[in-house]
């Protein structure tokens, strides 16, 4: 379509590119496309003309200014995404320009795309150098948003470092803690991947295997499905591309592997095409937010056949979709089109109007383009705006313009951070099983990166799991260490691989999961499961016990025989044999004996601090003093032997 700008499109309309054999003595043919058409694709592209349409018919944006687009096919093919590329730079001037001074008439303003993280890096640096923006609805990879490589790259999807935090939460909040990981071999599968192992990591979780594989790889594929099969993770996190995605499932649908629970990324797990593959049910995975486009529902299905018949590529979709076909045919396989056919009976992506997601994408990428050029060459004078009809716009200005762009349509709000990149919200989606036994996509939660920390992800709904199940699925490769266990990590094995040992004796750990053992404190005793500690139990001798009265009976009486014989002493201290036995030791003696006899009272009953420092302390004391005193006597009795002198 012409007009005065033109904003360009790029979109893998069908799924690969023809392969071609060059014999390097002609010139290559132009790059065709093979294989059935992707109508997700083509929903997308014919976003592209709704969004210019609904422009040049609205008087507030680029009013008096027509704006036109030109959409090519991909192929998902890199070559062709770039062959593409340099057909958007070199514009529609048929005069070869010599110098420095080089025409960009009829290049484009901007453009749309491409869905897939690689063909998009190699068409962003062909239109870097030409300050042409790249504004793409579904390229996702994290390595986009460095501007030194990609200065003129935008997307209206969040980057996936978003995505892998996403998904790293999502199998946190569940407990999965062993899970299985498989990317697609593209840029987009690999820093994404590389993003969530990150993200993991950081949240505890461990990964039993990581296998990557491409669509055009059929034994790598084989290699990945046999990987899934034999692995002991229930759990399987999926980093892939929608059509990578499609010839995994298509290989593990030939032998169906043990339950696995899904988790999707973006890039496949809103596909409705893939919703076919019933073991893949109970599925979770973020999306990007659903939406409504006024009136594009009807865009999309009220298609004349005239417009049918004008474009090859909605010929070609237009009878797949009917099995019939619009020219005359002399085939049996195929009828002739009679011109009932209609869109609305058919159950394809393409007709599927109920959810927006990506499609929103595509049409806000498009009014962030239209709204650049706006900015570039209108103004606003006394409550009217005036556009200028240049033939020719700086592709700088445009691409300033864009970076600055802050605006509101349809309810979503459009703008770009220093990255090129917007805020990212997610929405949490389960595949569910209706009553009648398909497959739907059901929101249940949702992710906010603007949130606070702690607060960016909430369920609310009820999930449903693999096999139909109601309860999480458990996949742990050890389970949990109870209490009075600590774990023992396996060796040459991931950190969630472990042993579980019982705590040695006088300690304990009274959580689960604890990495070691502590020792209870003074006075405390471990109980018998050594997840607790209590107060060590008072025992003593009672006054009341029959070996309470023994001792506090034996100690009283020796207490008064002492005293007695004090007494006896005392009285006759003056007799010769109290003398000839040295009656101050012997006073000492006694008096010692009758400390050492009271001493033994100290130990009935209750103790108390007081009472357990005296009672060793003062029987000590005294003991030493009557033994001193026997061998003090001994002594004396010694010498006297031993004197030669009367």
């Amino acid at each position: 379509m012409d007009g005065e700008y033109i904003i360009g499109g790029v979109f893998s309309i069908h799924y690969k590119e023809l392969t071609k054999t060059d014999n390097y003595t002609t010139v290559p043919e132009p790059p065709t496309c093979t294989g059935s058409i992707n109508s997700r694709e083509l929903r997308f592209s014919r976003a592209v003309m709704f969004a210019i349409e609904e422009i040049n018919n609205n008087m507030e944006l680029l009013p008096g200014i027509t704006l036109g687009y030109e959409i090519y096919d991909s192929c998902a093919s890199v070559p062709v995404a770039m062959h593409v590329a340099f057909q958007l730079s070199n514009g529609q001037d048929p005069v070869f320009q010599l110098g420095d001074n080089c025409s960009q008439f009829g290049v484009v303003m901007g453009v749309i795309g491409e869905s897939g993280s690689t063909p998009s890096i190699s068409m962003s640096r062909i239109f870097g150098p030409f300050n042409i923006p790249l504004v793409s609805h579904f390229a996702t990879c994290a390595c986009l948003s460095d501007k030194q490589q990609y200065p003129t790259f935008f997307r209206t999807i969040p980057s996936d470092h978003y995505q892998a935090d996403a998904m790293a939460k999502l199998v946190k909040h569940f407990g999965w803690t062993w899970i299985g990981a498989v990317h697609s071999d593209s840029d987009y599968g690999r820093n994404g991947m590389a993003s969530f192992l990150e993200a993991a990591s950081r949240e505890g979780i461990c990964v039993e295997y990581i296998e990557s594989f491409y669509r055009t790889d059929p034994h790598k594929i084989r290699i990945v499905a046999d990987a899934i099969r034999r692995s002991t993770s229930i759990v399987v996190v999926a980093f892939t591309a929608a059509g990578d995605m499609k010839f995994l499932l298509a290989e593990l649908n030939l032998h169906l592997p043990p339950p696995r629970q899904w988790i999707g990324s973006e890039g496949w797990v809103t596909d409705t095409q893939l919703m076919r593959y019933s073991f893949c049910a109970g599925a979770i995975g973020v999306a990007i937010q659903q939406s409504i486009i006024p009136g594009f529902r009807d865009f999309l299905l009220d298609l004349s056949p005239s417009e049918v018949g004008a474009s090859s590529i909605l010929t070609e979709f237009w009878e797949d979709a009917f099995n019939c076909s619009l020219t005359k045919t002399t085939s049996a396989e195929k009828k002739q089109c009679d011109g009932t056919e209609d869109l609305k009976t058919l159950k394809i992506p393409y007709t599927d109007t109920s959810k927006f997601r990506i499609t929103n994408m595509v049409y806000k990428a498009v009014y962030a383009i239209a709204h650049a050029i706006h900015n570039a060459v209108c103004q606003e004078t006394n409550f009217t705006t005036f556009c200028k009809k240049q033939t020719r716009l700086d592709l700088n200005q445009v691409f300033t313009e864009l970076k600055k762009v802050n605006f509101t349509q349809n309810d979503y709000h459009v703008s770009f951070d220093a990255n090129g990149d917007p805020v990212a919200t997610y929405e949490i989606v389960n595949w569910q099983k209706s009553e009648s036994g398909i497959i739907e996509l059901v929101t249940v939660g949702y992710y906010d990166a603007s949130l606070p920390k702690g607060q960016e992800f909430r369920i609310n709904r009820n999930l449903t799991w693999v096999d139909g199940e109601t309860q999480v699925p458990v996949s742990v490769c050890s389970e949990s260490c109870p209490p009075g266990t600590r774990k023992v990590l396996q060796k040459g094995k991931p950190i969630c691989c472990y042993d579980c040992t019982h705590c040695p004796e006088g300690e304990i750990s009274n959580m689960t999961d604890s990495p070691d053992c502590f020792p209870c404190p003074r006075e405390f005793w471990p109980n018998a499961g050594k997840d607790a500690c209590f107060l060590k139990p008072l025992e003593f001798i009672s006054f009341d016990e029959l070996l309470g009265i023994i001792m506090a009976a034996f100690s009283v009486t020796g207490a008064c025989l002492s005293i007695i014989t004090a007494v006896v002493f005392f009285h006759h201290r003056t007799t010769p044999i109290v003398r000839a036995n040295n009656s101050e030791l012997s006073f000492l003696l006694l008096f010692s004996l009758i400390l050492c006899f009271l001493c033994a009272l100290t130990f009935i009953g209750a103790p108390s601090e007081w009472s357990c420092m005296l009672r060793h302390t003062a029987f000590g004391i005294t003991f030493v003093l009557c033994i001193s005193c026997v061998l003090g006597k001994t002594i004396v009795v010694l010498m006297a032997f031993k004197a030669t002198l009367p």
